[in-house]
């Protein structure tokens, strides 16, 4: 499977997102400090960058993420609004959001690793889309591993959900509890560029 293997700083300034959009909050990079100096982007250049942003942060390839445009556009309602909605159900999103995973890129690891349930059957695909009524949970067997008894007790990290997700105290269960709106994504993005650019 093909890998983005640029360093996670140099690609986020180069973006104009913050490294704490991937979960890692002390990335910085001196690379090109005078970077407000560059020339005005082409309407292309700013369609095409808002595209590689949300691909970046949610770690998705050209192709997967073409597809997710083309089911979106075929929804009710924004097309763009949609598009984020699909790639924020994603199982990895949801893992990371839950606060099982430090980063959407180790969130993605865990789930390859069968390390979690959905509804109580073991599920391996990132890129599985939940839906309301869904319950996630770390699996028995891996309960037990340093990953996961650290994230319950009193040394549990905390974790800010989004209003679209629950999870119950000191426990390594979460519950989506109803759709995410566009509200709910904390992603600076403007997904309307996106569409212009398929559109084309």
């Amino acid at each position: 499977m093909a890998k983005n293997m640029q360093p996670i700083a140099k690609r986020c300034h180069a973006l104009g997102i913050s490294p704490a959009a991937m979960g890692y909050a002390k990335k910085t990079t001196t690379r090109n400090p005078g970077s407000q100096m560059r020339k005005k982007k082409s309407e292309y250049a700013m369609q095409l960058a808002e595209k590689q942003k949300v691909k970046f942060v949610y770690g998705i390839m050209e192709r997967q993420f073409h597809a997710y445009y083309e089911k979106a556009s075929r929804m009710s309602g924004k097309t763009g609004e949609n598009l984020l909605i699909l790639v924020e159900r994603r199982l990895d999103n949801v893992v990371y959001r839950l606060g099982f995973a430090a980063t959407r890129r180790e969130a993605r690891q865990l789930v390859n690793h069968a390390h979690f349930t959905v509804n109580g059957q073991k599920v391996n695909i990132p890129s599985y889309l939940v839906k309301p009524g869904d319950v996630i949970e770390v699996r028995q067997r891996s309960r037990s591993s340093v990953k996961f008894s650290k994230l319950t007790g009193e040394d549990a990290p905390m974790v800010t959900l989004p209003q679209w997700l629950e999870r119950e105290k000191n426990s390594l269960k979460g519950t989506v509890t109803k759709m995410p709106v566009r509200e709910d994504i904390d992603l600076p993005v403007e997904e309307h560029l996106i569409v212009e650019l398929y559109s084309k």
